[in-house]
């Protein structure tokens, strides 16, 4: 009876996992590569803030415009005021009160400023130019970030393939193995080696499998993605490309989203500097205003102003000259940062496509041994067949063929990874 009852359990135990593991696949996510650098741009946060610092950018531009235009107000009210006063004739005091009107309507125009709004609208277009560059550049590395991620989970569930290669063959191995001990022409010894070549193959695909579930991981925070997701394999994505490299380095030059995020920062700082030499001038403004007042709304009595006033600030301590210095200041560290970004991206261009000749070189070396490593594996387990060779032999030749394997994934993959560096820094596709 007991044993009844925990059969009946375990049933049930096992019937909960079933069904937890089929609704956990159920609720996996599948992405394109496409569809996770769309994600990746819609979910980052640092792509949230540069298109914040646009919005900021554009209504600082409509500021500066509207700094041409004369400000407007007006106003309305209505009071009420209590009058007590003493009735000599009646002796008592008598309660009463009095109602007023007024409304008004003024205006506020600056004439000269120094040319001050000159220099604030062109310092509010640099920076708006300045924050679309950030923007820019912020869209391609994101856009690199979400391709590494997306080709580090296709490498690590093609390592989970691989892996589980190297368990069928070392199935296989191992099936030989009894089959030789049992027909006597093998000793007990190449039994207990290939199942600890067996029991390192299963270990290693619980390695890969751990490996995909992290780069998996990473790839659904990446995309903003809270639940399991899962890269969609697509044949041209492994496809090798040639890539022109003619007039690369020209163009990486001239339109590299951080060079072109470098010089927008230059503009703006210049601007800036240029900007703060107004306070040096008088400021000229005029105003207008018109308001009416009385006891009844419909009777109230008009009255006008009009004033012109001028000012100039002739000495204010040495904050105008402090300001000026701390612009220029500004305005050199930009310039700096705009000949180093390019000297950078001609240093990185360098060794991005260092890299991608070294990856199409690993990959084409590793596609040779892979396939001499199948060969030597197939006439190692011949030989092993006839008793010409020993399982040491064959295991060797089997690890040949699997570190062969590993080294394809990985090249495919540093190739991958490096073209979308490159991307990142021209600012196009390849």
């Amino acid at each position: 009876m007991k044993t009844g009852l925990i059969t009946k359990s375990t049933a049930v135990m096992l019937l909960a996992a079933a069904t937890a593991t089929a609704s956990l696949v159920a609720q996996t996510q599948s992405v394109t590569l496409e569809q996770a650098i769309d994600m990746a741009l819609r979910s980052q946060p640092a792509m949230v803030q540069a298109r914040g610092q646009v919005q900021n950018a554009s209504a600082a531009r409509l500021q500066a415009v509207g700094g041409w235009l004369p400000s407007l107000s007006a106003g309305s009210g209505m009071s009420t005021n209590s009058t007590r006063r003493f009735d000599q004739n009646n002796q008592i005091f008598v309660e009463g009160s009095s109602t007023s009107f007024s409304s008004s309507i003024s205006a506020n125009l600056t004439i000269f400023d120094g040319l001050s709004r000159v220099y604030d609208n062109r310092v509010a277009n640099a920076d708006a130019d300045a924050a679309e560059a950030t923007l820019i550049n912020q869209e391609f590395q994101t856009t690199l970030q979400a391709k590494q991620a997306f080709f580090n989970a296709l490498a690590a569930e093609e390592l989970v393939r691989v892996s589980e290669t190297q368990i069928e063959r070392s199935l296989e191995q191992h099936q030989i193995s009894k089959d030789k001990l049992a027909a006597g022409t093998a000793t007990r010894s190449d039994t207990l080696r290939s199942s600890v070549d067996l029991a390192n193959a299963r270990l290693q695909k619980l390695n890969a499998e751990a490996q995909l579930a992290n780069a998996e991981a990473s790839l659904a925070r990446l995309i903003g993605i809270d639940g399991p997701v899962k890269a969609i394999r697509e044949d041209r994505l492994l496809q090798l490309a040639e890539i022109d490299t003619t007039g690369l380095r020209l163009e990486a030059l001239e339109r590299s989203p951080t060079v072109y995020q470098a010089d927008a920062s230059l503009r703006a700082a210049s601007a800036s500097l240029s900007a703060s030499y107004g306070t040096y001038f008088p400021r000229i403004s005029a105003s207008y205003s018109r308001s009416w007042a009385g006891s009844e709304v419909f009777e109230m009595n008009p009255s006008w102003s009009a004033r012109v006033s001028a000012s100039w600030t002739l000495f204010n301590g040495f904050a105008r000259e402090a300001s000026r210095s701390r612009a220029r200041v500004s305005r050199d560290n930009a310039r700096a940062q705009a000949d180093d970004a390019r000297r950078n991206v001609n240093t990185l261009l360098t060794q991005y496509l260092t890299a991608l000749a070294q990856a199409q070189a690993q990959l084409g070396t590793a596609e040779a041994n892979r396939a001499a490593g199948e060969e030597d594996l197939r006439v190692q387990r011949e030989r092993y067949r006839l008793g010409a060779a020993t399982l040491v032999e064959v295991l060797v030749a089997q690890g040949s063929l699997d570190n062969a394997e590993v080294s394809m994934v990985q090249a495919r993959l540093d190739y991958l990874v490096t073209k979308a560096q490159i991307e990142a820094l021209i600012g196009r596709e390849l």
